[in-house]
């Protein structure tokens, strides 16, 4: 049997994070959640060309290559929070601006094979992270970029805030899918 995590309530995230929160099942299987995200995004980015992965669907947005490199950064940021807030820090965590990431991160110009070997290994080390954290700290709370969360609040936003770029991806490329 898979191990469950309870779901997060209004006050254990940012009130933002409720358009991540509210698209992961209330079935309590993260772990599950985080593998199977591995392989959704594996077969999504697979399903186009290399120009349709680099060309926005509209003149300013991300493009697909640009949402990768995005929910990298953001799952590699949001993992520091879990273990400092598992391990009981105190100081507040700085947040990060994902637009000025996303400007020099360069995501274009990489082969979508080392994006998605970034990938994975940055899910490879959360999977780990995740399951070595006992029921005890899940309640834990600190505050970073002046929001209180708690260590459950955050685990659920890596897997919401993947959902929500798969489904914006399909919502603006998916006419590109081969």
């Amino acid at each position: 049997m898979s191990r469950t995590y309870a779901h997060p309530q209004e006050g254990d995230y940012a009130p933002y994070a409720i358009v991540y929160i509210s698209r992961v099942p209330q079935d309590g299987l993260l772990l599950d959640h985080l593998a199977a995200g591995d392989r959704a995004v594996e077969t999504l980015m697979r399903g186009f060309s290399d120009a349709d992965r680099t060309t926005p669907h509209r003149a300013g947005e991300w493009t697909v290559q640009n949402i990768l490199a995005h929910i990298i950064d953001t799952e590699r940021v949001l993992c520091y929070r879990v273990l400092a807030l598992a391990r009981g820090e105190k100081k507040e965590l700085p947040g990060f601006e994902e637009a000025e990431w996303a400007a020099v991160a360069g995501a274009n110009g990489r082969s979508i094979d080392d994006l998605l070997a970034e990938y994975h290994a940055v899910r490879a080390a959360t999977l780990p992270l995740v399951r070595s954290l006992p029921d005890s700290v899940m309640a834990n709370r600190g505050v970073a970029n002046k929001y209180v969360y708690t260590v459950a609040g955050i685990l659920y936003m890596i897997v919401g805030h993947e959902l929500h770029h798969i489904a914006s991806i399909h919502e603006n490329y998916g006419d590109k899918l081969r």
